[in-house]
């Protein structure tokens, strides 16, 4: 059976570059194309959800010269891919806190997530400028705000991934066996799958053995299967 929401934490790109003798801002783009191909693959599967965990909010402490490398990538994302998301029936969205970004660019990215918003065939959802920890505290707080308690269904509601169905499976690339803050509280029964790869590397193909795999295990969310 195919997952309904696969999730990707697209680890390795400075490194890749690194073992290339060239500059990080080469890995980084590297992982930019890697990452529209690979979209495009998972949802020619049948996979109506797809995310990339593409920024964190730990990221933000990174060179400034790296960073304007980042931006400048994700600027040019937003401005060249819309139009084909729009047409292809991809709908975006954007979870994390935007004001961590430069003004210009989270409102391209605003913009990018109302243009397509009427897509109904797949949806793209990139994490920028997001951290678990941080959308649950975040969570808590306007709980609080609302002056009410809430249950597991309620407080999910109140995370920025409201109105998308839990990951089935979460890969992440890079060596690294980890989920570095994300998706912590939607994480909880997701199958997880860590490659030795670096992101730009992760192929196609490396994608589809994950999916065997992923039919291979036994989700039972904590029950036991009756017998007989």
């Amino acid at each position: 059976m195919l997952p309904k929401h696969v999730a990707f934490i697209m680890d390795g790109n400075g490194r890749w570059a690194k073992a290339r003798l060239l500059p990080r801002s080469a890995g980084h783009r590297a992982g930019y194309k890697r990452m529209t191909a690979l979209a495009r693959h998972v949802f020619a599967c049948g996979i109506p959800y797809c995310t990339f965990f593409a920024l964190s909010a730990e990221n933000l402490k990174r060179p400034k010269e790296e960073l304007e490398a980042l931006f400048s990538l994700f600027s040019e994302f937003f401005g060249k891919e819309m139009g084909t998301l729009r047409e292809e029936g991809v709908r975006l969205v954007a979870i994390g806190d935007l004001t961590l970004l430069p003004e210009k660019l989270a409102s391209s990215i605003r913009s990018g997530v109302e243009y397509t918003k009427g897509g109904t065939r797949a949806t793209l959802v990139l994490a920028l400028g997001y951290g678990g920890r941080q959308d649950i505290v975040a969570a808590c707080n306007r709980a609080v705000a609302l002056g009410k308690n809430v249950d597991e269904e309620g407080f999910s509601r109140l995370l920025s991934t409201d109105g998308l169905p839990l990951p089935d499976l979460i890969i992440r690339t890079g060596r690294e066996v980890r989920l570095s803050n994300f998706l912590l509280f939607e994480a909880a029964y997701a199958e997880l799958l860590f490659s030795e790869k670096y992101f730009p590397d992760f192929t196609d193909e490396d994608f589809d053995r994950a999916l065997k795999e992923y039919a291979l295990r036994d989700r039972k969310y904590g029950t036991v299967r009756p017998q007989g």
